[in-house]
């Protein structure tokens, strides 16, 4: 008789966690219950928070409760990972503590069900983009951190408010084009990896874009209030099977 295959990863990006979008809450807490406790590994690809001003905001009740639940998966002996996005860059050693997760450094490559994967947020392959760019050298500084770090928690998040407003206006100036991964940075990283396999999220463009054998598979955002409601993840079993879901865990 054949063995079902067993989930060895799962893999979620952009939920974009706030308290005003309890749906997503719910929906994000509902697939840790549901199906990364059945899982062997799970990797959050960024932007799993709107925005994250520091380790000292875990005093935050929602964001305890995240922790919590991210926890009560990793206690179940899931081993749970984390690269940064774009909105949470500053999650450092003590919400991963409390949470039981391990911090990965990208490019990330892992090798699960006989396949070499290449793990990134994605913004940093965005290379069209030269002011976001710029602005990503900046904050993803250890001088700079340590010095926005150092100012009260209140003030990291008005300037931080004030950041999310200045991208907002800067989106609707920009290409799709403009701020998706620029081929030539898919290419490199294809390169610098050794790996046939990428899997990224940060576009909001969620896709299986294949050629020359090899394969980028593009996480979706999370909204389940949006019509139609956005959502999924990326599942690899043991047999090699890299499948994509959607927000109610039909296969794409």
């Amino acid at each position: 008789m054949t063995m079902p295959a067993r989930t060895l990863a799962l893999f979620i990006s952009d939920l974009h966690l706030q308290q005003s979008h309890p749906h997503t809450v719910a929906a994000f807490f509902a697939f840790l219950q549901d199906r990364a406790m059945a899982a062997q590994s799970l990797y959050l690809l960024g932007d799993l928070f709107e925005y994250w001003a520091g380790d000292d905001d875990l005093s935050d009740p929602l964001h305890q409760h995240i922790a919590a639940a991210i926890r009560a998966v990793a206690d179940a002996g899931v081993a749970v990972y984390w690269i940064a996005g774009n909105r949470d860059f500053l999650v450092g050693p003590a919400f991963a503590a409390a949470a039981g997760l391990t911090l990965l450094d990208e490019p990330h490559v892992a090798e699960i069900g006989g396949q070499r994967i290449t793990l990134v947020h994605g913004d940093a392959q965005c290379t069209s983009d030269l002011t976001y760019m710029a602005f990503r050298a900046q904050v993803r500084d250890p001088a700079w951190q340590a010095q926005f770090l150092a100012l009260p928690l209140a003030q990291r998040k008005g300037i931080i408010a004030g950041m999310r407003e200045g991208s907002r206006a800067a989106h609707t100036t920009k290409s799709h084009e403009l701020m998706d991964v620029a081929p030539a940075a898919v290419d490199a990283l294809y390169a610098a990896t050794a790996s046939d396999i990428i899997l990224h999220g940060h576009t909001h463009r969620p896709a299986l874009h294949t050629g020359g054998g090899k394969r980028r598979f593009v996480l979706p955002d999370w909204e389940p209030d949006a019509e139609p409601p956005r959502g999924g993840w990326i599942a690899v079993t043991d047999d090699g099977a890299i499948t994509r879901y959607d927000l109610d865990g039909k296969p794409l």
